[in-house]
Order: structure tokens, then C-alpha cells, then sequence
């Protein structure tokens, strides 16, 4: 016979397991398809590094804020004719007739034509997804020539049980990672990269935002040498 005492003993020591997490689709990120990437994008990328190193107007996230998004942030980026070269190329790669960026009914937006400072110290990878509500299509724009190709932007998946891959992709009627997969906190080991894209100066990376990505990783120390990024976010 067993007594209550001992039951109790054997409940506390086998915590109920986690829930498993949802599987998601899977799309091999594909050049050209899912991506797409463009080299030497702006006719003076110098003069617009130079021009965002002497912005005074920077937001502050972690670690000097208790924002959880890294390092510093200011917009706009490019300026008119700058973003209007950036985005002939996003329309001829796509064959989108139109792009706009697209606000919440409150009027919210994402952080369009961003340029975003992150040192080495101030931030890691982090998979996640772009809300399909308010874009098709993201970019970024690599505005540091010092920082070494292994701080580029890498695309993820799914690591499961066992050694099982699973998806990378956030479908109807999901708007982001953390309404498909039903809670914002995972464990550690949750994710792989799947295919890694190379930091170069003046490179555009162009992709399908509900494809689950990150920045590979940060670099630097002063605001002269982190990573510098413009970031898009277009619906289209």
C-alpha cells in the first residue's frame, strides 16, 4: 500500500513535462526565391556611413536601457534617392509592382529605413520573424567595412527532440514566430542555422520576412567599428 506522503514524494519528482513546441512548415532558403543578395547597392556607401556616424539623435536599447531590442537606433537612414535606388532593386528581384510600408490600425509601423549600431558585447542571435501584417519583404543594408563576414544574417530552423529538423516558416493564420509557436520563450537549443549569408560593406540582403532569421552575430566596441546595419521592412 502506498501512503499519500510517498505519492506526493514521486509527484514533485517528475515535473510535468513542457508541452511539445508546434512544428512549422519548411522551405529550403533558396537564392533568388527566398532571398537575394546585392553587392556595391549604393553609388557612395562611405558618404552615408559617414553621414549616420555624426546622427546625435540615437535610441537607446540594451545595455543602457532596459529595452529588450540591442544597442543604438536612428531614423531615417538612406535619404529619398538613396532608398528609392534600394527599392528599384527590390521591385525588379521580386516583380512587385508597388511597395509601401505598412502601418497597424493604430497607426504603428515597423522600424522602416532604420540604421541600427550593435557592438559585439550588446547583443546575440536571435531567430525570429518579421509580422506578416506588416510586411512581405525585409532587408538589410551591411554599413560597416571593418566588422568580418561572420556578423552577416543567417536564416534558422527548427531543432526538435532527437535530433529532428523542423520548419522555418510562419503561414496563415500566424502574423510571427511567437503566435505560431504559442509562447515567446523557448529553450536555448530550440533553433539551428540553416544557411549563413556573409557580412560585406554595402551589401543589400533581400528576404521573404516570415522566414525565420537573425543576425549571425555583432561586432566591435565603439561606435566607429560595430556592426552598422540600415534595416527595411516593405509589404508589397
Amino acid at each position: 500500500m502506498t501512503d499519500a506522503a510517498t505519492m506526493v514524494g514521486r509527484m514533485s519528482s517528475h515535473p510535468p513535462r513542457t508541452p511539445a513546441l508546434p512544428v512549422l512548415p519548411y522551405r529550403k532558403p533558396t537564392r533568388d526565391r527566398d532571398y537575394w543578395v546585392f553587392d556595391d547597392v549604393l553609388p557612395d556607401a562611405d558618404a552615408v556611413r559617414a553621414r549616420c556616424l555624426a546622427k546625435d539623435d540615437w535610441a537607446k536599447g540594451y545595455p543602457y536601457t532596459s529595452e529588450s531590442w540591442p544597442g543604438l537606433r536612428t531614423m531615417p537612414g538612406l535619404e529619398p534617392g538613396e532608398l528609392a535606388r534600394v527599392e528599384r532593386l527590390v521591385k525588379k528581384a521580386t516583380g512587385a509592382k508597388e511597395l509601401w510600408v505598412q502601418s497597424t490600425p493604430s497607426g504603428g509601423t515597423l522600424n522602416h529605413n532604420c540604421v541600427q549600431v550593435v557592438g559585439k558585447d550588446e547583443g546575440q542571435p536571435r531567430p525570429h520573424t518579421d509580422s506578416r501584417a506588416l510586411c512581405r519583404y525585409a532587408a538589410v543594408l551591411y554599413l560597416n567595412p571593418v566588422v568580418p563576414k561572420s556578423c552577416g544574417t543567417s536564416f534558422y530552423r527548427q531543432s526538435l527532440p532527437g535530433g529532428r529538423l523542423g520548419g522555418n516558416v510562419v503561414a496563415a493564420p500566424h502574423n510571427n514566430l511567437v503566435d505560431a509557436l504559442g509562447t515567446r520563450f523557448v529553450a536555448p537549443d530550440s533553433f539551428v542555422e540553416d544557411l549563413e549569408v556573409p557580412h560585406r560593406y554595402n551589401r543589400l540582403l533581400l528576404y521573404h520576412a516570415n522566414l525565420m532569421h537573425s543576425a549571425t552575430g555583432y561586432w566591435g566596441s565603439t561606435l566607429e567599428d560595430k556592426r552598422m546595419t540600415a534595416v527595411f521592412f516593405w509589404m508589397a
